[in-house]
């Protein structure tokens, strides 16, 4: 119950906070501490859906409630974000600011993901056995590591590194990154010989009885899959708060994919049986791991015959051209014709039991390394434990791709199943377009409460299309709108296109000559596309003198780009950010370091991107209108999510051009207009009124930036 000792504190530390930060309430901050207040202590299923518009100050506004009410139920708060940069403001700004301010006594950690830090037995390894003579234990490289990893240990032995791949200085090539960390099935926990020392098992000790911890989306659907409880507490003993939980459908689609490519996966078979024969020689042929062996070896050959006819089968599919170096096949509904099921079947089978004798030599030299076990040459075993962790991690990849193609897998709800061809193997992949269902089984279904807020969670004005993708059903949704004036400081325009996006050489020619008189006049800006073919289409077209103003996504790092136009900026140059949808979110660029937002096309999603075009054919087969009820929707979220680029602030201002004319001439462009924040708007007006009079034009009314 929400008792009136509850809601003291709770207003309290709200009163406080304010009073502290020198704030005035807000309508909408306060509605959302008391529904979450509400929820939190209410009756099962405690779960409550927030939309809070840029400015509402939601991290305050679920904090502030679920902190109080977690310590006096008993229960830890787990804040989840999609993107690094949330989980840092909560970490370092956020939480800070409540223990100074609001009165309230707390303690909070940071959790990430074992793959988020060093390996030091790897680290160690790795420069031991760099040539794998005697141990096999990575995977080939491009390019020599040796001066990384030396520099990495260095740094770590001499404190200067804590060994979190975020904190390292210049960035690490992801392939040199993963030779040097590890999953669980290759750690050996306590019995590894850096098990004090570990990075990782540091961080997660930190975690023992903090009542908030901050995770990412990533890390909450990896420990729930492992049955909750790995990293993070029981989901029963949790109360989440998902922020920018309008990524979480599509985060669960990518982490219950299963994905193998086929003649791969034979290669690799051979390098399983290469491995096993290696470990039988180092430890001097024990009976049991001879045993084992052998069987590994027989069973990978019956696999390498079963992927091979498998692959041939496929390999006949009518392919259709993806790109130059693609072509994809895509099973209509997901439906595999039954004689592939049999294929993908007879190809399980021995792979299931190559996976099972992984599992038993991984267990195996655990024993050896605890002294259950006596084995020449029995000190390697630490050594071997992550190498047999990593065959039995593909293995269990390969495996669960195999069944979900052989309709084995017993999981409910409709997948999205396609086979991708290039020049040198055929890749099978299969992912859920229903998460719903998986987020139902291990998260809604199991936690204490849940939080779901982000700015954008409604689509054309209506949760139905996020209680849809994430399995909530009778959750109650709460919108709350942003505080700031959108009329008097932001303005929306459309101009007269003479161009309509489905004419790419047109239109993409039209918009190369537009955008130098767009963003000319402006400071700052930041120019959005839908697909790269565009993007390099217009910037081809420009003229050199203004190319030379951009900054490309993939000229760099998205966190340099950006920190390069901030430092360009504030050096009084003049500078344009050009990306597609990675940039339409998650960027922050307040004042001066966004004054215009160009938008080439409405952001529908790519016409042959497999999962939204089994989505499609899903929603076809209920008699439902695919393209109303998914395609339009989830456009207006996006173009909501781009425009939310410009103003960060209430005293900020600018601009936003659209140039797609299919907002004002086809049916659905009034809904998404309508979606929009109360922009001023400029709809249909001639190029020549594009230009400012004025650098502060969009200005109207009193506000000040």
């Amino acid at each position: 119950m929400l008792t009136d000792a509850l809601k003291t504190e709770i207003q309290e530390a709200y009163r406080a906070w304010l009073q502290a930060r020198g704030f005035r309430a807000r309508r909408g901050q306060r509605e959302m501490v008391a529904q979450v207040a509400r929820t939190l202590t209410g009756e099962a299923p405690r779960i409550l859906a927030v939309e809070a518009g840029t400015g509402t100050g939601k991290t305050a506004g679920y904090t502030l409630p679920a902190i109080p009410i977690a310590r006096a139920l008993g229960k830890s708060v787990i804040v989840s974000s999609a993107t690094v940069a949330l989980q840092e403001q909560v970490v370092l700004r956020d939480l800070p600011d409540l223990q100074r301010n609001a009165g309230i006594r707390f303690t909070y950690a940071l959790a990430k993901g074992r793959g988020r830090y060093v390996c030091l037995k790897r680290l160690d390894d790795r420069l031991r056995y760099d040539d794998q003579q005697e141990i096999p234990l990575f995977d080939a490289l491009s390019e020599d590591g040796t001066a990384l990893y030396q520099s990495m240990l260095k740094a770590f032995a001499d404190r200067s590194w804590d060994g979190e791949l975020d904190s390292w200085s210049g960035g690490v090539d992801e392939q040199m990154w993963r030779q040097v960390t590890t999953d669980h099935r290759g750690c050996a926990n306590s019995k590894c010989g850096f098990f004090k020392q570990c990075p990782f098992f540091k961080a997660r000790s930190g975690l023992d009885g903090v009542d908030v911890i901050v995770a990412n989306h990533d890390l909450v659907l990896a420990d729930l899959s492992l049955g909750g409880g790995a990293v993070l507490p029981d989901p029963e003993e949790s109360i989440y708060v998902l922020d920018e939980a309008h990524h979480l459908p599509d985060k669960t689609q990518q982490h219950f994919a299963a994905r193998a490519r086929l003649l791969a996966t034979c290669t690799w078979l051979d390098n399983v049986a290469a491995v096993l024969g290696s470990m039988t020689q180092r430890f001097a042929r024990p009976d049991d791991l001879v045993h084992l062996a052998t069987r590994v070896a027989d069973k990978g050959a019956q696999a390498q015959e079963g992927l091979r006819l498998l692959h041939g089968a496929v390999d006949l599919l009518p392919f259709a051209e993806r790109d130059e170096t693609l072509q994809i096949y895509r099973f209509r509904l997901g439906e595999v014709p039954a004689d592939l099921q049999a294929l993908a079947d007879s190809a399980a089978g021995p792979i299931g039991e190559v996976h099972a004798d992984l599992i038993k030599t991984h267990e195996m030299l655990q024993d050896v390394l605890a002294g259950e076990i006596q084995w020449q040459n029995g000190f390697e075993a630490e050594d071997w434990l992550p190498v047999l962790g990593q065959q039995q991690t593909r293995a269990a990849g390969v495996l669960a791709m195999l069944r979900q193609f052989a309709g084995l897998d017993g999981r409910t709800g409709v997948h999205a199943r396609w086979a991708n061809r290039s020049e040198q193997d055929v890749e099978l992949v299969s992912a859920p377009i229903e998460p719903g269902h998986l987020l139902q089984e291990h998260l809604w279904d199991r936690c204490f409460a849940a939080i779901c807020t982000s700015a954008t969670l409604t689509a054309l004005g209506r949760f139905d299309r996020f209680f849809e993708r994430t399995g909530l059903q009778g959750v109650n949704g709460l919108r709350i709108p942003s505080p700031f004036d959108y009329p008097n400081i932001a303005t929306f325009r459309v101009p007269d296109m003479e161009s309509d996006p489905s004419n790419f050489a047109a239109h993409s020619e039209e918009v190369a000559s537009l955008l130098p008189m767009l963003l000319t006049p402006e400071p700052s800006g930041l120019v959005l596309f839908t697909s790269w073919r565009q993007l390099h289409e217009v910037l081809r077209q420009l003229p050199d003198k203004f190319a030379d103003k951009l900054r490309v996504q993939g000229e760099g790092s998205k966190q340099a780009l950006l920190e390069a136009h901030r430092a360009a900026v504030d050096a009084g140059q003049v500078s344009y950010l050009v990306g597609l949808a990675s940039f339409a979110e998650g960027v922050d660029l307040p004042d001066d370091y966004c004054r215009h937002v160009v938008i080439a096309k409405l952001p529908f999603a790519v016409p042959d991107d497999p999962v939204d075009q089994a989505m499609a054919e899903w929603a076809e087969s209920q008699g439902r209108n695919p393209f109303y009820e998914i395609s339009v929707p989830d456009a207006a979220l996006r173009l909501v999510q781009a425009c939310g680029r410009l103003i960060r602030h209430e005293a900020d201002h600018g601009r936003i051009t659209l140039l797609d004319k299919r907002i004002l001439t086809k049916r659905y462009g009034r809904a998404l207009l309508d979606s929009l924040p109360p922009y001023r708007m400029r709809l249909g007006i001639s190029k020549s009124d594009l230009i400012p009079a004025a650098p502060d034009a969009t200005r109207i009314g009193s506000a000040t930036g």
